[in-house]
């Protein structure tokens, strides 16, 4: 037989005298589809039946090992060789299997590895089994030789939490055997070298005995209960780490049958759409432009927002000058960054040197002038459209041909901005979320005459920042904001009607979002809503019904948690409901004639998704967002929509489009002006199609 011999397209096995090495190579990262299942199936079966072969190595060509499953399969029906089958077949092999492993492990690749006799990490290397995010659990092994290899704790530490474990810790827990230095193909000649000669003891995992660990179990479960209680997938996996007591065959059929109790979980649909929606919000029609270098990045702003904006650029390695209109408001700013970066060192993200290292690309400035170098600067001073004008004008007086000037604005038409300036081309939104730093979502706001470089300059700079960024077309709100406005008016509809803001706020909260709506407006700071709904007063419909609470507990001087008052109390030794924002909600009601009446929680979701979805399905239907996937990434990723959920349009999928109208159309009976059944959702309903078929 040839020295080297080609299974099928991504996998080859190699002979270097009694040693196979088997080659894995499915780029980008390897991923366990068919293709790679089949031929490790057949390379096995080959070198088993070969008398020539002793051992066998296995590695993968490329940045990685196997990174887990190939999404390309997602959603579709398993083909044979499954990949429980694949591991039984390397752990079964007659002859020592040894594993490289480099990169990541992850998913099903660090189960191809669990079943491995004998696993050599590169320095660097991470494993992990993070299928809970994906709302199922490790299904071909995973949950059954993890606790075999490095005990029941272990196991669930990182199956609950799908964290990937550096291979030091790895080394130390069991999950590995050894780290090396040296190349992939190396390692794993070397390690099979060793095995043959015995310098090290292989071993198959499902021979050895894993030991109940009760007080783990108990542990595990509990913190699911408290950390996890409206999940599905992470109490499953405890329940499949239990069953590692169990012979080998008999757990791992324990574990087929939880993996396939998650994998009818509508809760496994929801995560895989929100996985999918972080991909699919990089395909904007611009992608194919070429995004500007950017070195230099001008910030103007160092309140909340613009330091927060200012920290995110400089952890990405951009040289920042931070401009502010006096010293003291400049000193501030510069504080809060500098406060930014220390709590990175806290958190680890950062070291010492590290820090120092940042804040000396960090530079600052009274004027606009200052700017003249920068490649692109973002203006984040307040919501004022004549303030942010002569911001742009200048900036149009001052930056070099080519750069590009961003709004972080929240709300504010974008292409009136523009205007202010010489060169419409160069200016887009930039709306980050508070705290800058930390929030994943930017929508990237395309003006009317935004070019296309500076749309793909946007995106590759929410990239470089390790954000998530979403195209938006110009609207009062954007994509996000929009939505927030409307939905938001039907909690406020409910709490006039008779319902009690604890009520609707416990009740989102059960649906799953981390906060109601009123506790996020009381962090928020409830002057923020009350600005935006001031500036509007002009321009509300007469027939819209008005609800004055909010503005009520404004005019008393009581913000939120900024002034320990809001809707619910914060001063030391304080909280539940602020009694003086209930006395407003009676004295509101009976000013606007109103009885009140009960609404059970299920209505308060009802109500509330239901708005969602409306203003949702408008803002797609108007070319705001491109696809429905775009709105969905917006709310899970910047508005604590819950990812289990999928995002607000995947819901109304899974509810059923003419659920939805009906709901629309029954609710409008009391309120005709507020809803209303958007065109593209009844064209939708009509032709028995989903919102899913909009997406790419």
């Amino acid at each position: 037989m040839a020295a080297t011999e080609t299974i099928n397209e991504v996998i080859e096995v190699e002979r270097a005298g009694d040693i196979a090495l088997i080659r894995i190579d499915n780029p980008p990262v390897n991923a366990a589809g068919l293709k790679v299942r089949e031929g490790l199936v057949a390379a096995i079966d080959a070198l088993e039946a070969d008398m020539e072969v002793k051992a066998i190595g296995l590695y993968a060509a490329g940045r990685t090992f196997v990174a887990g499953a190939d999404i390309r399969e997602f959603g579709k029906p398993p083909v044979e060789p499954w990949l429980p089958d694949v591991v039984n077949r390397i752990e079964g092999c007659a002859k020592p299997v040894v594993v490289a492993l480099h990169g990541t492990a992850l998913g099903g690749g660090f189960e191809v590895a669990l079943a491995a006799h004998y696993r050599v990490g590169a320095p660097g290397l991470r494993v992990g089994l993070p299928e809970v995010n994906l709302g199922i659990i490790p299904g071909a092994g995973g949950t059954q030789r993890a606790p075999r290899l490095a005990g029941m704790r272990m196991a669930l530490d990182m199956i609950t939490s799908g964290r990937h474990v550096p291979a030091q810790e790895a080394l130390e827990a069991g999950l590995i055997d050894e780290i090396r230095e040296g190349e992939p193909r190396e390692i794993a000649l070397a390690a099979a070298r060793d095995a043959l000669a015995g310098r090290i003891e292989t071993r198959r995992t499902g021979q050895i005995a894993a030991e109940r660990d009760e007080a783990a179990l108990d542990e595990y479960r509990e913190r699911m209960a408290k950390q996890a209680p409206l999940l599905f997938s992470p109490h499953k996996c405890v329940d499949a780490v239990e069953g590692a007591t169990m012979p080998i065959a008999e757990g791992m059929a324990h574990e087929r049958a939880l993996f396939r109790e998650c994998q009818d979980s509508p809760q496994r649909a929801g995560l895989v759409h929100a996985f999918f929606a972080e991909r699919a919000v990089a395909k904007f029609p611009e992608k194919d432009a070429e995004p500007r270098d950017l070195q230099k990045i001008g910030v103007i702003g160092g309140g909340t927002m613009g330091s927060g904006i200012a920290t995110a650029c400089l952890l990405a390695g951009y040289a920042v000058t931070l401009v502010e209109v006096s010293p003291d408001a400049l000193e501030r700013g510069l504080a809060t960054v500098t406060k930014n970066l220390d709590g990175a060192v806290k958190r680890g993200k950062l070291d010492a040197a590290g820090r120092e290292a940042t804040l000396a690309r960090l530079d600052s400035a009274t004027q606009i002038e200052a700017l003249g170098e920068a490649d692109l600067v973002i203006e984040a001073v307040f919501e004022d459209m004549g303030v942010k004008k002569e911001i742009f004008a200048k900036l149009d007086a001052t930056l070099a041909p080519g750069a590009i000037m961003a709004t972080n604005t929240s709300y504010l038409d974008v292409n009136e901005i523009a205007a202010a300036t010489s060169r419409p081309e160069a200016v887009l939104g930039l709306h980050f979320f508070s705290p800058a730093h930390v929030m994943k979502l930017v929508e990237i706001v395309v003006a009317d005459r935004t070019a296309p470089e500076a749309v793909a300059t946007g995106f590759a700079l929410a990239k470089k920042l390790k954000k998530i960024g979403v195209r938006s077309g110009v609207c009062d709100g954007f994509i996000g904001n929009r939505i927030m406005q409307h939905y938001r008016k039907a909690a406020d509809y409910m709490l006039l009607d008779g319902a009690h803001f604890e009520q609707v706020d416990r009740a989102l909260e059960d649906f799953g979002f981390a906060m109601g709506p009123f506790r996020v407006s009381d962090l928020a700071g409830l002057d923020i809503g009350w600005t935006y709904r001031k500036r509007h007063a002009d321009t509300r419909p007469e027939e819209e019904r008005y609800v004055r609470i909010a503005d009520r507990i404004c005019e008393e001087g009581m913000f939120g948690r900024k002034t320990g008052r809001g809707f619910y109390l914060y001063g030391e030794g304080e909280s539940g409901p602020n009694p003086a924002a209930e006395a407003i909600v009676e004295s509101e009601r009976a000013a606007a004639g109103v009885t009140p009446r009960s609404f059970s929680d299920e209505e308060v979701v009802a109500r509330y998704m239901t708005a969602m979805i409306t203003e949702a399905a408008r803002v797609v239907e108007e070319g705001i967002a491109q696809r429905p996937i775009d709105v969905d990434a917006v709310l899970l990723f910047g508005y604590g929509f819950p990812r289990f959920r999928g995002g607000p349009l995947h819901y109304a999928d899974q509810l059923g489009l003419a659920e939805v109208i009906r709901r629309i159309e029954t609710y409008a009976q009391e309120d005709a002006h507020y809803w209303q059944v958007p065109g593209l959702l009844r064209r939708l309903a009509a032709e028995g199609k989903s919102f899913a078929e909009l997406n790419p």
